[in-house]
């Protein structure tokens, strides 16, 4: 399998959860806000036997008028209709603010035509009761009542025969991981309950997350496990290692 990092850049975010760029060229980390973390956004293309993969969908930002994602994409000779499934680990605005665009009318779009979208559905119930600023209402209205969304009801399963996710409860509620295997080869993507590799290695309790100690009990056990079996971890918010295969 292939695996392509589509970095959005380097940000700060704090308790107002707005996502500042941050150039690690230039930038200092403590000269933003007490409690300021350091993230990259970064969604994953995986490129398997059977699909063309679209891991989480960044912020959907705009880029004279077109989408960053979009962008990120056709810079990867990767046309946006070539996507064929979307997995979506949660509905926070820096996973899902690149599931639709807004054309000039106002509406919104899902912007990847032909491909089909996975999401819990208490995730998305649970996003739209809760609303700004976690989550972006009007962004991922689009995907209820769509024929393009398939909406998992069971806590864990299988897609298509070979796409297996669980969901933890660990970082959200309702946020789920994700193992890709094909040919002998285990890719994980943990999402915001694996967002860094350092968070792999060290035991760490995060504030931010739903259930943090959960989330750290499961960082270890995944890593043991892909030790193991050699799978390989994606990072989506890992400023200097979008991914690595754990031996």
């Amino acid at each position: 399998m292939q695996i392509i990092p589509l970095s959005e850049g380097s940000f700060t975010i704090d308790k107002s959860k707005i996502f500042v760029p941050f150039d690690l060229n230039k930038d200092e980390l403590q000269a933003r806000h007490s409690g300021s973390l350091l993230v990259e956004v970064q969604p994953f293309i995986i490129i398997t036997n059977k699909d063309i993969l679209l891991l989480d969908t960044g912020l959907g930002f705009m880029q004279q008028r077109e989408m960053q994602l979009h962008k990120n994409l056709l810079a990867n000779n990767i046309k946006p209709e070539h996507i064929t499934k979307v997995l979506l680990s949660h509905l926070h605005k820096d996973h899902a603010g690149g599931v639709s665009y807004k054309d000039k009318l106002g509406y919104y779009h899902l912007a990847f035509s032909n491909a089909v979208f996975y999401v819990q559905q208490s995730e998305f119930d649970f996003a739209m009761n809760t609303g700004f600023p976690s989550f972006m209402t009007e962004e991922i209205f689009v995907l209820q009542q769509n024929s393009q969304v398939v909406f998992l009801s069971d806590p864990e399963g299988i897609i298509d025969g070979y796409i297996h996710y669980k969901v933890t409860g660990a970082h959200s509620p309702h946020h789920q991981v994700f193992w890709i295997k094909e040919d002998n080869e285990t890719i994980f993507f943990g999402a915001d309950d694996a967002p860094q590799l350092q968070q792999m290695k060290h035991r760490f309790i995060a504030k931010y997350d739903f259930d943090g100690k959960k989330a750290m009990q499961l960082r270890r056990e995944w890593w043991e496990q892909g030790n193991k079996e050699d799978w390989t971890f994606l990072f989506y918010h890992d400023v200097k290692t979008p991914f690595i295969k754990n031996k």
